[in-house]
Order: C-alpha cells, then structure tokens, then sequence
C-alpha cells in the first residue's frame, strides 16, 4: 500500500505562485508514476502533470503547458507541482496519485483509473 499526503494549497491572487508537495510513503517501490490532478466544482478530475518515480520523464496536461513544473525528491519521497502564473482556472481542489507496476501497463498517465492510490487533496484558490 501507498500512503500520499498533500499540502501547501492556500489562496492566492492571479499570476501568483504555489508550490503543492506530495509526500509518499508506504510500498512506493511498486509505483511506476506519481501525478498530480484537480477537480473543480461541477468538473471532472483533470490530469494536470506526471513523473516517473525513477527518471524523470514528465507530462504535463495542456492547460498548465509552460506555468506548472511537477519534479520529485528521491530522499524524502516526495512530488512536487511548482504552480506559476497562476489563474482564476486553476482554483480545484489539487490531488497526487500513484500507480503501480499493473495499472501502469493497462492505460496512460491522464487517466485516472491508472492510479489506485490517492492522497486526501489540497486545496488552491485563485482570485483575481
């Protein structure tokens, strides 16, 4: 099993920034990926950014293209997303997820069927 806890949401302004961490612990040598992904009200969960456990292949959904950097720290287990620029669209509530060896080779990182463990979420809001 994987443990993921989020923090570091708040409320901020537009074109401010946020940093989110992910700490992992648990049996994170099964997972393969480590995302990040938000829900708005009424909207459906929206895969923001991805990156392998070990190597550091990253994706990144297109809304956040250019403002977000998703990066890990090996030795404390934790994911990062650094939220730039950030705008009034990106309020949601911010969740990480982890996958495992299975799920990895049944579907792509968007989807969050890949992923069978999830951290609690954190939330940002973006005024403007």
């Amino acid at each position: 099993q994987v443990q993921l806890v989020e923090s570091g949401g708040g409320s901020v302004q537009a074109e401010d920034s946020l940093r989110l961490s992910c700490t992992a612990s648990g049996r994170t040598i099964n997972s393969y990926v480590a995302a990040w992904f938000r829900q708005a009200p009424g909207k459906e969960r929206e895969f923001v950014a991805s990156i392998r456990w070990r190597g550091d292949t990253t994706y990144y959904g297109d809304s956040v293209k250019g403002r977000f950097a998703i990066s890990r720290d090996d030795a404390s287990d934790v994911v990062y997303l650094q939220m730039n620029a950030l705008q009034p669209e990106d309020t949601a509530v911010y969740y990480c997820a982890a996958d495992t060896m299975t799920t990895a080779q049944a579907m792509g990182v968007r989807f969050p069927e890949r992923y069978p463990y999830w951290g609690q979420g954190t939330q940002v809001t973006v005024g403007s």
